[in-house]
């Protein structure tokens, strides 16, 4: 009975009442009020001569007068927390929860009272005048409200994954008709994504576009100036309608769709089996079309499907003849080896733009590089963690000139040298052991320097020795011995040459000659 509400009825029956001549005790039995109210009201009547049977009773103004403030001051008299009211207001003005303001209390003064007793003062200081809305009228085709809600949890009997899902839902503001769609994120793809279905499921666009504030449609949230997300921007830009996001924490503003994820929450998901995200789209789209769409609706009292096709479906903008493209943007540093990052897969750039930051244009089949609105680069989209990209012509000179420089290739520079040159190449990729083609590529280097056909006779004095190494050709070159004609006077300068000093060599000219 402690929190019961009195109206002024019950006061004044219970005047009535005590003027009869019932006591307290028998108020009290009757259910009317407990025995201390009616104490408190038999002590107010007396003073004021209300128990007088002479006198008419007062009317209900007064007596709420009275009986109103008695109930104040008694609260005040009572409650011990008075002597902290002042600082209790002001960290309820500054938005301090109760039970901080509690704890606050007994660090700081040693309060003993309950929490209770804080939760009721702070009720006092409430403010109790009711907010106050204004109906907001649309016409038909004018616009459309969206949000995301949070959708059941999926497992799919395929491959046994479970998963979370998020409700996507478009309601057209007049009509109420609606598109919903489970999808699995809420990234800037798959809000374009839905947007696109949407507005083909309805076979038109609005001329406007309330959401919320969600990061994959606004950057940076504001009351007169926000900053809209450059892709949802080209999209509305696309289809033609105007994006009007509602003022930061004040949902209300697009409470059409909000009842309508309620609703899709409250009616549609409940004692639902779904074997996988497709399975649960089909189901989310008879529902729409059939359920919720031929429903009557609470304030328009007409079904939104019957109010779309006969009136606002033809008030919509038509769909344009090509759809821009669903595409993202990012930005992404060129790194030193020519390539950025986006979304864990590499894409190329050109080399003189190491070190810059680019403008990656993320469609579905393609990624565009702009430098300053200038393209630079078009790559196929790859997908998976790691996945690459790489055009030749983005690369440096000297890298791409080495990576052309293949077995295959040194083959052929060789053979065009000569036949010997040619014949040294294979034998180089001939060893079992080591990776022979940076020798390889030096030989070729060499015919550059010196010429194919010097160095086609370097390389045949070489294979005479049976000396098959980048190094000998180099040495035989550089002291001209390709020109030597004497094989001896050859293999003591190429002997010559060698300043290993082995620890058991002995002298070429000395070996063979007879004590």
């Amino acid at each position: 009975m402690a929190k019961r509400r009195f109206e002024m009825y019950h006061y004044r029956q219970a005047l009535v009442r005590m003027r009869l001549g019932d006591s307290d005790r028998q108020i009290a039995k009757s259910g009317l009020m407990g025995r201390h109210v009616a104490g408190t009201v038999r002590k107010e009547a007396s003073v004021r001569g209300w128990l007088d049977t002479d006198q008419v009773l007062p009317p209900d103004e007064e007596l709420a007068a009275v009986f109103a403030a008695s109930k104040k001051q008694r609260a005040r008299q009572t409650s011990s927390l008075e002597p902290h009211r002042k600082q209790i207001t002001k960290w309820f003005e500054d938005g301090v929860q109760g039970t901080t303001i509690h704890g606050a209390l007994k660090r700081r003064h040693g309060f003993s009272g309950s929490y209770s007793s804080v939760r009721r003062f702070v009720q006092g200081l409430a403010d109790t005048t009711p907010r106050m809305t204004t109906v907001l009228e649309f016409a038909p085709g004018d616009a459309a409200q969206v949000d995301f809600g949070q959708g059941p949890k999926i497992t799919d009997t395929h491959t046994g994954e479970q998963f979370k899902t998020w409700f996507f839902i478009m309601t057209l503001a007049w009509s109420r008709h609606q598109y919903a769609e489970l999808v699995r994120d809420q990234s800037v793809e798959t809000w374009l994504g839905c947007h696109r279905r949407a507005f083909e499921h309805f076979g038109g666009v609005p001329a406007r576009i309330i959401i919320d504030n969600p990061k994959c449609a606004i950057t940076k949230a504001c009351y007169y100036d926000p900053q809209v997300q450059r892709s949802y921007a080209d999209y509305a830009e696309g289809y033609e309608f105007l994006i009007s996001p509602c003022p930061v924490a004040d949902p209300q503003k697009k409470g059409r769709v909000e009842s309508g994820v309620k609703y899709a929450k409250n009616n549609f998901m409940p004692l639902r089996e779904f074997r996988d995200l497709v399975d649960a789209n089909a189901q989310l789209g008879q529902w729409v079309m059939v359920e919720a769409g031929n429903r009557i609706h609470g304030t328009t009292r007409t079904p939104p499907l019957t109010r779309f096709t006969d009136t606002e479906r033809e008030m919509l903008k038509p769909l344009p003849s090509t759809p821009p493209a669903c595409a993202r943007w990012a930005k992404a540093k060129v790194h030193p080896d020519c390539h950025v990052q986006v979304d864990k897969c590499r894409y190329s750039a050109p080399w003189r733009l190491v070190g810059q930051t680019l403008d990656v244009r993320l469609c579905e089949t393609t990624v565009r590089l702009y430098l300053d609105h200038e393209l630079k680069a078009i790559h196929p989209r790859r997908r998976g963690p790691g996945a690459r990209h790489t055009i030749d012509e983005h690369m440096p000179p000297d890298a791409v000139a080495f990576k052309m420089r293949t077995p295959q290739w040194c083959l052929k520079q060789a053979e065009a040298a000569g036949p010997h040159c040619h014949r040294l190449v294979e034998r180089l990729f001939a060893h079992r052991v080591l990776d022979k083609l940076r020798a390889a590529q030096g030989v070729i280097n060499l015919i550059k320097r010196y010429g194919p056909e010097r160095t086609d006779a370097a390389c045949q004095r070489a294979l005479h020795f049976d000396n098959v190494q980048y190094r000998s050709v180099r040495i035989i070159l550089e002291n001209s011995l390709d020109q030597v004609i004497d094989t001896e006077q050859a293999f003591d300068s190429l002997s010559d040459a060698y300043t290993g000093g082995g620890k058991f060599g002995r002298d070429t000219k000395k070996l063979f000659t007879s004590h």
